[in-house]
């Protein structure tokens, strides 16, 4: 197999696996336990909170751990500025976790060019005509596309009409700079495994001063907002990837983009006006490719020629819906249940990528003709 989801999943690096293997034999204590083991515990908690605060250039106080990314999602649509004049702003484009967590609240969409890029007028003008939006989300990187949106001008008009404002960084932290992201933001979601981590750990930052409402009640974990046992192994493991993710992010981007764009090149040159590359501003590791007549059956097909990749997110991979990012962005059904992502990480190499593409050329060229 040939793998090219890294957007949806990436394997555990080793330094991550044994900076955490400690957390589950000799230092398994419930971190809010007052013995010994308990404080050791604590103490990896904290070490790892601080490494994320120092990471991204903020406090460990603005810090909080979360289950991943869906959760972070949630919490933010559900526990920043909530108020009776508490609406929400969000892009069209946002991951399932946002979208369905704002509905929720009063809410309005902005819309997103045919290149998938927010534009900061649009929403600025829509900010004054609208009134009482105190939260705009929209997220730095786009989790389909991999278009990277330009999240300081966003902020600025949202700081400019009085509102917070919240971004999904889920796929921005291997390519792109978390400081001058979280810099800009007033919170800001994350996960682990993205990056290089462990499933079922991520973290939500959101900046002093932001109100935001507990997420999970009865515990004293995360300053008593969300309660729960504390997955110190969890965040032991997302530290270090995430330390790791952003010392590398340079060289990550040299060696991702020179793969996704020879891979590219070799796809548009056989199939010519059959296939396009979607999205404007893209981080380098990704690659969203609309396949004339393509859809889900195709996809199988490269599933079984041994290409691992993916329609979208893999959150929604089980709907029959065409893309909601294509569609925001100008698609008619058809072409937005045509698309296929394919992301490239550390592990895939040159061969990797020239095979893959060899095989999505045949692939598409047999499917084509039926």
């Amino acid at each position: 197999m040939i793998y090219l989801d890294y957007a949806a999943t990436s394997p555990v690096r080793r330094e991550v696996l044994e900076a955490m293997l400690p957390c589950f034999t000799e230092n398994f204590g419930n971190a809010d336990s007052l013995h010994g083991a308990g404080r050791a515990a604590a103490a990896a908690l904290q070490a790892a909170r601080d490494s994320v605060a120092e990471t991204l250039g903020v406090r460990p106080a603005e810090v909080y751990f979360t289950s991943g990314g869906t959760e972070a999602d949630n919490w933010a649509a559900a526990g920043i500025a909530r108020g009776e004049e508490g609406r929400i702003l969000l892009s069209p484009i946002e991951h399932a976790a946002l979208r369905t967590a704002a509905t929720r609240r009063s809410h309005l969409v902005c819309e997103a060019g045919a290149d998938g890029i927010v534009s900061p007028n649009h929403v600025r003008d829509l900010l004054a005509k609208e009134g009482g939006v105190s939260l705009v989300c929209v997220m730095a990187v786009n989790n389909e596309t991999g278009c990277v949106q330009p999240v300081e001008a966003l902020a600025a008009a949202a700081h400019a009409a009085g509102a917070y404002f919240f971004s999904d960084c889920v796929q921005a932290a291997s390519a792109c700079d978390l400081k001058a992201l979280a810099q800009a933001c007033d919170a800001l979601a994350l996960s682990a495994h993205k990056i290089g981590g462990p499933k079922g750990v991520g973290a939500l930052i959101v900046k002093k001063g932001v109100p935001l409402a507990p997420l999970i009640t009865g515990g004293e974990q995360e300053r008593g907002l969300r309660g729960g046992t504390s997955n110190v192994a969890g965040a032991v493991g997302f530290a270090r990837a995430l330390a790791l993710a952003q010392a590398e992010r340079e060289a990550f981007s040299r060696h991702t983009g020179s793969l996704r764009d020879a891979f590219e090149q070799t796809i548009l040159a056989a199939l010519g006006d059959r296939v396009r590359a979607d999205g404007a501003r893209r981080v380098p590791n990704i690659s969203h490719m609309t396949f004339a007549g393509g859809g889900p059956a195709f996809l199988n097909v490269l599933d079984l020629k041994g290409v691992a990749c993916s329609g979208g997110a893999a959150c929604s991979s089980h709907s029959a819906l065409p893309s909601h990012v294509m569609m925001a962005m100008g698609r008619n059904a058809e072409e937005a249940l045509a698309g296929v992502r394919f992301s490239f990480g550390r592990e895939t190499t040159a061969e990797d990528a020239a095979r893959a593409a060899e095989i999505v050329v045949k692939s598409y060229l047999r499917f084509a003709e039926g």
